[in-house]
């Protein structure tokens, strides 16, 4: 990897590992949560112990994401040979520095709690403020600066395009929870990668199979007016998105989001489509229609024995897949009455 996608890595990453060793040459190995500031990866600890005796001294900082497991059958039935893990990882080199100026401190503290704490819900660290002044005062803060920064991603780049293909369609026919976004991953680093069946779009767009965060803004501008998201704030739309079993949507040739659709979904019974919706630009070209199949097929969606939406103006659109009124069908086989708890605001 390239060492802003290692620095992303490693700063995003939940925990570090820190390798070192004390002053008798025994080997030290934390696992801690720490923050990049100011060029270095930074984390706290108890004033005493071996993270201070390692103070000086060179260490390691280590980080790693399992993308996805592949089993052997994916590409031979008998041979063991072939099961692989397909991962990203990240490691620092550098000295381990002891930083004790206070406002730097309090720079390192405020890093830690909007990453682990980022709802807020604090007054921000000061370290002239009463109430962090002790506190600051008498916290171990470590440093490792990233002199030397490696980053590596086995992303199925030593495989033939057409075997990446194969790759992709496996793991969406497998449809694990990571399986989605492990696809988006190795197209990202394999763009010479044949798409597979199941990500076929019409010409000028992508489909993409797991949205996320970064994606968040641009789905809630694409949804902004829509009649059914009336009086429902961006930040609650966000977290609904954020919070969906499937997330897919469709990207011009320069990247933007022009479509987007999600799901919530059990995997058994029941799943239900919301925010479906195209960039005017986009529609009447089968970019909609891509979207909902793909968002059909995610692994989320496809084993619910219903799947359910609502809308007031597209039922010729929405009958193409096979929905229908409720009224239309056959009543079931039990008489109840739904009942729907509503919370406002």
């Amino acid at each position: 990897m390239d060492r802003a996608e290692a620095e992303a890595l490693l700063g995003h990453a939940p925990v570090v590992h820190v390798a070192s060793t004390t002053a008798e040459g025994e080997p030290v190995l934390r696992t801690v949560h720490g923050a990049i500031v100011r060029g270095a990866i930074a984390f706290h600890g108890a004033p005493a112990g071996e993270k201070t005796e390692a103070v000086g001294r060179p260490a390691v900082v280590s980080c790693e994401q399992i993308v996805a497991s592949i089993p052997s059958y994916f590409t031979d039935p008998e041979r063991a040979c072939p099961a692989t893990t397909l991962y990203r990882s990240a490691q620092a080199h550098g000295v381990i520095e002891r930083v004790d100026d206070p406002d730097h401190k309090a720079e390192v503290l405020e890093a830690l709690m909007r990453k682990y704490q980022p709802e807020g819900g604090y007054a921000p660290l000061d370290a002239a403020s009463p109430l962090y002044r002790k506190a600051i005062a008498g916290i171990l803060v470590l440093a490792v600066p990233l002199e030397r920064l490696d980053g590596k991603a086995k992303l199925a780049q030593n495989r033939t395009p057409e075997e990446r293909s194969r790759l992709l369609a496996r793991l969406w026919e497998r449809g694990s929870p990571g399986d989605p976004a492990a696809i988006e991953l190795l197209r990202a680093a394999c763009p010479d990668t044949p798409l597979p069946e199941f990500l076929r779009a019409p010409a000028g767009c992508a489909l993409a199979c797991a949205l996320g965060p970064r994606d968040v803004d641009a789905a809630v501008a694409l949804l902004e007016g829509a009649y059914w998201n009336q009086g429902v704030p961006r930040e609650a739309l966000a977290r609904a998105h954020l919070g969906s079993s499937a997330w897919v949507g469709a990207r011009d040739g320069a990247g933007r989001l022009v479509a987007t659709g999600r799901a919530i979904s059990d995997g058994s019974k029941r799943a239900w489509l919301f925010d479906v919706t195209v960039a005017p630009s986009q529609r009447g070209l089968g970019v909609g229609e891509a979207v909902v199949r793909l968002l059909l097929d995610h692994p989320a969606v496809r084993g619910a024995r219903s799947v359910h939406l609502g809308t007031q103006d597209a039922h010729t659109f929405y009958a193409r897949f096979g929905f229908q009124h409720r009224a239309d069908l056959p009543p079931p086989p039990f008489t109840s009455t739904e009942m729907v708890l509503t919370r406002r605001g």
